[in-house]
């Protein structure tokens, strides 16, 4: 009996694992469908750098070079602000807080990952977007550098688990032994429980990644929506899941802009797909 169960349960793991990657593909081949359709009209060259993006103008410009470079500048700016942040707090709460400091910050982490991205967007709107204006005298706060910040304080929950995790799991006898090699605390996480853990730790930084680069709502709420080439982080911009958000419901079905914007979700599903795997190839990394 206790064998039937086993073959029973690890055959509905398999099958929930199988459905997973039948429905992914299924994604992928629907957007494929409906998105390869613009090609018709315009060179995958032109669409992918092509540097305005007016799909209602007769003719429809598709460029959408400053959709990913919006994005990625976004992407950039909210890496920059919670990589150090969030692995800090990481080494924090895995090595030197104290046991109740610690299960209170573990708490509090995965709360702010529970929030929804649309309060974040309203709060990032009515308290942010001000602030980032008057410190920079600009003309409205709606900027790359309020949805980098928006993003980043999203993008810490999933880096600062993940990572902790990671540190926790190393072994203690590496901190032991360094420690009674001569080395001090600081030392013994920064030269050995780091470098223990850089596959745990560079996994959770692309999960974050990826987590940033998908989101929608913030992003749509925070950024100016200009879709423009960025001169800097102070400008406007407008990304690749806001384009789609924004826009999905206004385009005409069969129309060169509703298949543009099912092209421009191949570009994203790309991107978000590569940065999974290679968070993957990280988290499963073995020196």
């Amino acid at each position: 009996m206790r064998k039937l169960k086993e073959f029973v349960i690890e055959k509905l793991i398999l099958i929930c694992g199988l459905a997973s990657i039948f429905f992914v593909a299924l994604i992928f081949l629907f957007l494929l469908k409906e998105g390869l359709a613009v090609f018709k009209t315009v060179s995958p060259f032109n669409f992918l750098f092509g540097k305005s993006w007016y799909p209602i103008s007769e003719p429809p410009q598709l460029g959408i070079l400053p959709l990913i470079l919006g994005s990625l500048l976004v992407t950039l700016g909210a890496a920059i602000i919670s990589i150090p942040i969030g692995v800090g707090c990481a080494v924090y709460i895995a090595e030197i807080a104290p046991p109740r400091t610690k299960e209170a910050l573990k708490a509090g982490i995965e709360l702010l990952a529970a929030i929804p991205s649309v309060v974040l967007g309203f709060i990032g709107m009515v308290t942010l977007v001000p602030l980032v204006r008057s410190i920079f005298h600009l003309p409205t706060g709606l900027t790359a550098l309020s949805g980098s910040i928006m993003l980043a304080f999203m993008a810490m929950p999933t880096i600062v688990s993940i990572a902790e995790d990671a540190l926790y799991s190393v072994p203690k006898t590496y901190k032991e032994g360094a420690l009674a090699l001569g080395a001090t605390h600081w030392q013994a996480i920064w030269r050995v429980m780091l470098p223990a853990a850089s596959s745990g730790v560079l996994a959770a930084i692309m999960l974050g990644i990826g987590r940033v680069i998908g989101e929608t709502m913030a992003v749509m709420m925070i950024t100016g929506n200009a879709a423009v080439i960025p001169n800097s982080i102070l400008a406007p911009v407008r990304t690749l899941t806001a384009t789609i958000a924004a826009e999905m419901g206004e385009a005409v079905v069969g129309s060169e802009h509703y298949f543009a914007l099912f092209a421009v979700g191949i570009v994203l599903f790309v991107i978000s797909f590569a940065i999974n795997v290679t968070a993957d190839l990280f988290l499963h990394k073995r020196q």
